[in-house]
């Protein structure tokens, strides 16, 4: 028998409340509502009549799908809302009329491209480690590395419990005590391009994430944003 039921995470992904997996710390943490009940396991499905409610607000799917290139300036939170009451992301939207939120991170003080949606199966796509979206980051770093570090970070290199991938990384500009580098990476764990610098032994002063797959950040300012064109969408999703 048909059912038009679906996981919880995956309705509140389409109502444009957080990515699948935020959505679970979301369950998790009992800030969901099911028809007045709070639900904190996963596999829970929903019928498009149901009441949800997340910290007690009604919640329903958007109907327009958005779709937002932001370049995101130092000194905002990557979430939907912060505990601590600094800027988020979404300060910087908030023209948009469309419940959003981002894709991924980029960690307070780093700046560059950042996508944002209420498109839950976008987001899901994009930030499953099986399709290994490219990421370019212009990165300043203390000292001059030397060739034996930046082979390091070109072949993997251990933080915190895994090694990370290869990551493509290009010398830009030496200066008299900081290197500019271009690292190219598919992963996205929390702030893995600092990590990886500090490892060995020269630590991020400056990151800016400026292309994300076939997308490049081009002349947005700090703060401003765009809408995705219907051709970028399906480039990202693999369409085209």
């Amino acid at each position: 028998m048909k059912t038009d039921k679906i996981r919880l995470q995956k309705y509140l992904a389409q109502c444009g409340i957080a990515s699948r997996r935020k959505a679970e710390e979301y369950i998790r943490n009992g800030r969901v509502r099911v028809n007045g009940q709070v639900v904190t396991q996963m596999g829970v499905k929903v019928s498009p009549k149901a009441r949800v409610e997340v910290d007690g607000k009604p919640v329903k799917p958007e109907k327009k799908k958005v779709y937002i290139l932001l370049h995101k300036p130092k000194g905002y939170v990557t979430t939907v809302s912060d505990p601590e009451g600094r800027q988020t992301v979404l300060d910087l939207v908030q023209e948009v009329k469309e419940r959003v939120y981002p894709v991924g991170r980029l960690d307070y003080d780093s700046s560059g491209l950042l996508l944002l949606t209420n498109d839950g199966d976008f987001a899901n796509l994009l930030m499953h480690p099986k399709h290994e979206i490219l990421k370019v980051y212009i990165v300043t770093v203390k000292g001059k590395p030397s060739e034996k570090a930046i082979e390091k970070l070109r072949n993997g290199i251990r933080i915190d419990n895994y090694i990370t991938a290869p990551a493509f990384v290009k010398v830009l500009n030496i200066y008299e005590n900081k290197t500019k580098l271009e690292i190219t990476i598919h992963e996205g764990r929390n702030r893995q391009i600092r990590k990886m610098c500090e490892k060995i032994g020269h630590p991020v002063i400056r990151l800016k994430r400026v292309a994300f797959g076939k997308l490049e950040l081009g002349s947005l300012k700090p703060g401003e944003w765009r809408f995705l064109t219907e051709k970028e969408v399906k480039q990202l999703m693999g369409k085209m």
